[in-house]
């Protein structure tokens, strides 16, 4: 098998040569995925429509995307969607921080679960407990704060932000997933 596609890679030179082409690059299909350099961080300090610190979010960069470990607080028990935000900006009620990341060419439509998505901003849900805390932990492969590397980059000329919503993100309508009003913001900057 090997020796019939070198034979083949062998003779495209001729066959290019033939059709009048000046050049043809074969493809290597098991070249590895793009990867980032690990370890950037950034952080992101989350406040609420009252200005008031609601918790924060740290960006580590791994080499096939991004973990952020995500804090908050003061948010109502239950499930909120959570996306990355194209401007870094964080004006009450949080509309300045834009729609979400989403620089794809078609544009992907949002939602995890959307057979045509997901958009580049779309993340997990996150739960509050009884007392409106959340702890968690979401990948994206979809975003980087790495100069290289898989995903949009988050430090563009006018940055990011993390936006808690308050409802669940159904992961698959438009435009947002019924994930509701914007309620903790936070800009997105390297630490």
């Amino acid at each position: 098998m090997r020796a019939a596609r070198l034979a083949a890679l062998a003779l495209l030179p001729i066959a290019a040569a033939l059709a009048g082409c000046v050049s043809v690059t074969a493809h290597d299909h098991s070249a590895a995925p793009r990867r980032a350099a690990t370890g950037d961080f950034g952080e992101a300090t989350l406040v609420n429509a009252s200005g008031a610190r609601a918790g924060r979010a740290v960006l580590t960069q791994g080499a096939t995307g991004l973990l952020i470990r995500i804090e908050a607080e003061g948010l109502t028990p239950g499930w909120h969607g959570v996306h990355i935000h194209a401007t870094g900006q964080c004006a009450a009620p949080f509309t300045s921080a834009g729609g979400h990341i989403n620089h794809g060419d078609p544009k992907a439509p949002h939602g995890l679960l959307n057979a045509g998505g997901p958009d580049d901003g779309d993340l997990p849900n996150v739960f509050a407990d009884a007392g409106g805390r959340v702890n968690a932990e979401v990948f994206t492969t979809r975003a980087r704060i790495a100069s290289e590397g898989p995903g949009q980059w988050l430090w563009d000329a006018d940055g990011s932000a993390l936006v808690i919503h308050a409802n669940a993100d159904d992961h698959v309508s438009q435009p947002i997933g019924g994930a509701g009003d914007r309620l903790a913001c936070g800009v997105m900057a390297a630490g």
